[in-house]
């Protein structure tokens, strides 16, 4: 088993663990539809059940990279039952729909577009009644596409808050409280909107655990987070002063209590709000370990809660690998080592082009040059990996060498994190294009069988 048949190999794993979690499948295996009952189940055994025939209006919104072919597995269901509604997509994640309208906006900054999609959405929802059901569909890139300011923060000020917040390498829950708290629909606040009408949120889960607050920002449940959270957030990893000024007034004059809190909690109304998670990163992980199993490999799942600095990651997995060639532990291979979830970079002002996979990867990549039989490849399920246009990275013992052949250092690229220009120039980026989903990011450490040889001569 060659260095080339673990890196095609790895590819078909990847590619597996997509069509697993497409979200129309996904959307497809929630819902079942019995005569005029329909019958809505989560992966935790939640579950929901309604007769369209007592219904009034029923309508769709939603947002997020998986929006539109979740609701258009919602359509092929509902047929003509389905009155219509808006969805909040990035920019190309979208597919034909035939009662649903669609606005595509930008991520992960939140745009004028989005503002406008969400400002549709709002409108329509309030306008429901005690009989209507209004179905939300949530998934990752929910809390850039879903969104709507207070009167005091202006989209400029938002974007850069927003930019500032993703430069500084908090974890996507922390930047998600404050979020929460500069916004009008994040928190359970969509919900709120919605009263008294029904509500049936199915989310694609891209947090780490699946906590249904952190998911877009929890537009549809209780928030248990504060204003005084928010402000710690900023505080704890610089970005407190760096704000703009306004921000700092909305969340101050909110930690005051000026400013009404999110949605807790007790509040009235929640009973007619059901939000069922429908896909996530364990189902994905599990398809891999399968597809592994297949192809002839020993499938071992490390993780479907990995985290941290993306490089660390990166030099620990590569170790991991080499440890199981020489030693059989903690699988024997033909291995194929999973983990799931999403890790971070943090950057200074000054930086390369890149995303956390590619850095995940090159920093591999290093600790596997010189080895043959060892295969890393890490990629975001989104298909996009930081502002690029890959989804991530298949390196092995020769990634360092090729580079070098071309007059490029790794070790340079890794520290200015300006991975994509080297994986590039090697051909190890992966591209897949928008794969209309989200449930965090795949990474795998494949290991061939043999002795230790050395992949550069």
């Amino acid at each position: 088993m060659s260095t080339g048949d673990l890196r095609a190999r790895a590819l078909d794993i990847f590619l597996a663990t997509l069509d697993a979690a497409h979200p129309h499948q996904l959307i497809q295996d929630a819902l079942h539809l019995q005569g005029t009952t329909l019958e809505a189940r989560g992966l935790n055994d939640e579950q929901v059940s309604v007769d369209l025939a007592e219904l009034g209006r029923v309508v769709a919104v939603g947002a997020g990279k998986a929006a539109a072919p979740m609701v258009q597995a919602l359509e092929e269901l509902l047929q003509d039952r389905l009155e219509g509604g808006i969805i909040s997509v990035k920019y190309e994640y979208t597919v034909p729909l035939e009662r649903v309208e669609v606005r595509e906006a930008g991520h992960p900054v939140p745009d004028a577009e989005g503002i406008a999609a969400t400002g549709e959405i709002l409108e329509l929802l309030e306008s429901l009644g005690e009989q209507d059901l209004a179905f939300v569909l949530i998934s990752g890139g929910g809390s850039a596409l879903l969104e709507s300011y207070p009167e005091d923060i202006s989209l400029e000020e938002a974007q850069e808050t927003a930019n500032i917040l993703l430069e500084c390498g908090a974890p996507i829950h922390k930047i998600n409280i404050v979020r929460k708290h500069l916004s009008r629909v994040k928190g359970g606040q969509l919900a709120r909107a919605a009263r008294p009408a029904r509500v049936i949120a199915l989310v694609l889960s891209d947090v780490i655990g699946d906590p249904l607050p952190s998911i877009a920002s929890g537009p549809t449940v209780p928030d248990p987070s504060t204003f005084d959270e928010a402000l710690e957030v900023l505080e704890e990893y610089g970005a407190l002063e760096r704000v703009p000024a306004a921000i700092r007034c909305h969340l101050e004059a909110g930690a005051s209590g000026q400013v009404p809190e999110t949605p807790k909690p007790g509040e009235e109304g929640w009973e007619r709000c059901h939000t069922l998670l429908v896909g996530n990163n364990r189902r994905a992980v599990e398809t891999a370990a399968d597809r592994a199993r297949s192809l002839g490999l020993t499938p071992r799942v490390l993780t479907v809660e990995m985290e941290g600095e993306a490089a660390e990651v990166g030099r620990d997995l590569a170790r991991l690998g080499r440890r199981a060639r020489q030693t059989g532990e903690p699988a024997e291979p033909p291995c194929c080592l999973i983990s799931g979830g999403e890790t971070t970079v943090t950057l200074p002002e000054e930086h390369g082009q890149g995303g956390r996979n590619q850095e995940l990867a090159l920093a591999a990549a290093m600790g596997l040059q010189g080895h043959e039989g060892i295969v890393v490849l890490s990629g975001g399920t989104d298909g996009t990996d930081g502002p690029t246009d890959a989804a991530g990275a298949v390196v092995d013992g020769s990634t360092v060498g090729r580079g070098r052949e071309q007059g490029r250092e790794a070790a340079d690229h890794l520290e200015r994190h300006d991975a994509y220009p080297y994986l590039d120039s090697v051909d190890d980026l992966i591209r897949t294009g928008p794969t209309m989903t989200n449930v965090m990011d795949i990474v795998l450490v494949l290991v061939g069988p043999g002795t230790e040889e050395s992949a550069e001569g």
